[in-house]
């Protein structure tokens, strides 16, 4: 009889508890229910385009429902991003893009179309492109400090190559001669590729690019790496000297790429988009195809994510004041 009772009692408490978590359960809205566009702000072929495509595929082996590159290039990235801050908060669009688009162009441009922190949730940073310093491989550069010295004896002698007003070799070249106290003229190119071919046959003294983008020339021989743009080395040039070791810390600018939602999505559904890319990074098979992009896997989430932007974009905005590099 009293195992009959408590049987009843049990069976009457689980029946109350499915009727009470039902709805709540009704209610949740399942994740993904259909594609997940993603929306590169740059054409296909690119740096950001190859890491979206990595992270992607493997996103969607995950989750069983297709993920889709959209690239939408132009306006500095605002088309794109402006397309994924008009779409529903529902996890089905999603924006990956570097940290020009969350750091730098909010610091450089005046007229930018839009804001990374009012109209994007970041979700989070998944890799990094560190940059690197270049020379002609047959130019008489052979270090950093080689080129600090020509600069502070012959103040108009050292050129660098940029991707134009207010991009980020741009703004790199701004912060290394501010940190190292000397001129470095900027010359405009209209991309990395046209940039390369001027720096090798030395119609400028220096380039700042992604290492991804100069490994084909630095393996050549065309163009010598002098520093790698970032506070330690990197296992991906092992040899070459960090700013910070070369006390330089203050001009580092850091290249990397971050997954964003539209502003509006609910905490639980980003930490779902969180948790699913979190478990991507941490793939070997990802870091592998990462590494040979000549890119390292990481991972920080939204509140990490939006300290590194609050951080990086007061620390541009002070080098633009200083130099009057904004632009329209």
């Amino acid at each position: 009889m009293v195992d009959a009772s408590r049987r009843a009692a049990a069976g009457a408490f689980c029946a109350a508890l499915g009727a009470t978590a039902f709805p709540v359960w009704a209610q949740a809205p399942a994740w993904p229910a259909k594609a997940i566009r993603m929306v590169v702000p740059f054409p296909p072929g690119g740096g950001t385009d190859l890491a979206a495509r990595i992270v992607a595929e493997r996103l969607s082996a995950r989750l069983g429902q297709p993920v889709v590159i959209d690239n939408k290039p132009g306006a500095s990235t605002a088309i794109g991003i402006v397309s994924v801050s008009a779409a529903e908060p529902d996890g089905h669009t999603l924006l990956f893009s570097g940290s020009s688009s969350y750091t730098v162009n909010p610091a450089v441009r005046v007229k930018l179309g839009y804001d990374p922190f009012k109209q994007l949730s970041p979700i989070a940073m998944v890799a990094r492109a560190p940059l690197v310093l270049v020379t002609s491989g047959a130019g008489p550069y052979k270090s950093v400090k080689d080129v600090l010295a020509k600069a502070a004896s012959s103040p108009t002698a050292i050129t660098y190559a940029t991707f134009g007003s207010g991009s980020a070799p741009h703004l790199a070249g701004e912060l290394l001669a501010y940190a190292a106290s000397v001129k470095l003229s900027p010359i405009p190119y209209k991309g990395s590729a046209e940039a390369a071919i001027g720096i090798i046959r030395g119609d400028v003294s220096l380039g700042i690019d992604t290492i991804a983008a100069a490994n084909p020339h630095l393996q050549s021989g065309k163009l010598r790496a002098l520093a790698v743009i970032s506070e330690k080395r990197t296992p991906l040039l092992p040899g070459v000297p960090a700013y910070g070791e070369l006390q330089l810390s203050p001009a580092l600018l850091d290249a990397w790429y971050a997954v964003a939602a539209p502003a509006g999505i609910s905490p639980a559904l980003r930490e779902q988009v969180l948790r699913s890319l979190t478990q991507v990074m941490a793939e070997p098979e990802v870091k592998k195809k990462l590494a040979l992009q000549s890119m390292e896997s990481t991972l920080l989430g939204p509140q990490a994510l939006r300290e590194v932007m609050d951080s990086e974009i007061t620390r541009y905005r002070a080098v633009v004041a200083r130099t009057g590099m904004r632009t329209d």
